[in-house]
């Protein structure tokens, strides 16, 4: 069995779908059936994949789907079934395929009043806002803390729509009050939120389409990984965004980005195996979303676009800045790796080489990425570097540092 572990080294929108696309196609080159496990995060997630004749964004569907990767979500996911429909068809559309998807029982869901509390009150601290998309991930896990107000996938995936409409109405009577509370919101002064956290028909079509939804997914343990070939594990955000990060606090996301799912998850279902950590980063550095971003303030050098990033009205336009030093550059890596107990290999994958002439961009110079990937702290870390100067997974090509 080969494992990958994908990780975004930065603020996230580093090419993790261009990484999960690449491993995903060799597995299918070689005829190797392959899963690609969604561990952190949920709907908010959005990893573009690019193929010469189309392009997709992947939230809950794993970016190995082009690939014919069937999806898993682990138990630390937190899946939303009132937009996984959509998706779906969308990606059916354009593929003419529907992706196997598998989900742990144990998958905390997200409703459809987690998403209007979190547009609420991100919407409420006005020029102070936290950096949120906006889809509910923090108000879930708070809601679900206590397991009182929660609803895990296995439940929901037993309930009828009815059933569910009932559910809802029950948390919403019972919890969505005290939330609003607790965040000093008031239903009359939050607009549409407001009403709509009020009006039963949102309930009965969310309800209606999260039922319909669970028709087209699998309840399954973690021990469906032993009926593949090649394992994939695609994570969200990136470790700057991690929630234990306290430095960047509060403009971070409610779950692990790094290594510590994957590595809880090897333990319990993969103790024998090894595995390849791919640290994924651009030649420069990204954030969606408000927070700091270091070094914001030298990138003047060049006007740079993304047509996968563009303005959205929860994280305003996409910001650029170089890296910082060699060893700033290495730090979120080293914390990250406490958690590779098992001694995997651990390599680097350097994207978006073709916006910078092939150079990453730091606060030192501009530096031929081969000078980067052979200074001598990047051998101490990496054993090997996959540079990409494309958004195609087939120009991908290695560079051994060891």
């Amino acid at each position: 069995m080969s494992i990958q572990i994908v990780i975004g080294k930065n603020f996230g929108d580093e090419g993790k779908g261009l990484a999960t696309d690449y491993f995903s196609g060799k597995a299918q080159k070689q005829d190797r059936s392959c899963l690609v496990i969604r561990h952190n995060g949920g709907a908010q997630a959005g990893h573009t994949v690019d193929l010469p004749e189309k392009r997709f964004v992947f939230h809950q569907l794993s970016s190995g789907s082009f690939r014919n990767a069937d999806t898993f979500w682990a138990d630390t996911f937190m899946p939303d079934l009132y937009k996984l429909p959509e998706e779906i068809a969308d990606f059916s559309a354009l593929h003419g395929t529907i992706p196997k998807i598998y989900g742990h029982g144990n998958c905390r869901c997200v409703s459809i009043d987690d998403v209007l509390i979190n547009m609420a009150l991100e919407t409420s601290r006005g020029e102070k806002r936290h950096g949120s998309c906006g889809m509910g991930i923090n108000e879930a896990v708070e809601r679900s803390k206590d397991g009182v107000f929660g609803i895990t996938l296995k439940q929901l995936c037993m309930m009828t729509a009815r059933e569910l409409y009932c559910r809802l109405s029950e948390i919403r009577k019972e919890y969505v009050s005290v939330r609003m509370a607790q965040l000093n919101l008031q239903f009359g002064q939050i607009g549409e939120y407001g009403e709509l956290l009020k009006n039963e028909n949102v309930l009965y079509n969310a309800a209606e389409t999260m039922s319909r939804a669970a028709s087209l997914l699998t309840i399954s343990e973690g021990t469906i990984v032993n009926a593949y070939d090649e394992i994939v594990f695609e994570g969200a955000q990136g470790l700057l965004l991690d929630e234990t990060f306290e430095v960047f606090a509060p403009h971070l996301t409610s779950s692990r980005t790094g290594l510590y799912n994957p590595m809880k998850f090897m333990k319990k279902y993969l103790q024998k195996e090894k595995a390849e950590i791919v640290y994924v980063s651009r030649a420069y550095v990204t954030r969606h979303g408000a927070g700091p971003l270091p070094y914001e303030e030298l990138w003047d050098k060049r006007n740079m676009t993304d047509q996968t990033n563009v303005y959205n009205p929860w994280q305003g336009n996409l910001r650029f800045a170089p890296h910082g030093t060699v060893k700033e550059f290495l730090e979120p890596v080293q914390n990250d790796l406490l958690w590779n107990t098992s001694e995997h290999r651990v390599s680097l994958m350097v994207t978006h080489l073709n916006e910078t002439k092939g150079s990453v961009c730091s606060t030192v110079d501009e530096i031929a990425v081969q000078e980067w990937c052979n200074h001598e702290m990047i051998h101490e870390v990496f054993e090997k570097c996959y540079l990409s100067g494309s958004p195609y997974a087939e120009d991908i090509y290695q560079m051994s540092v060891r």
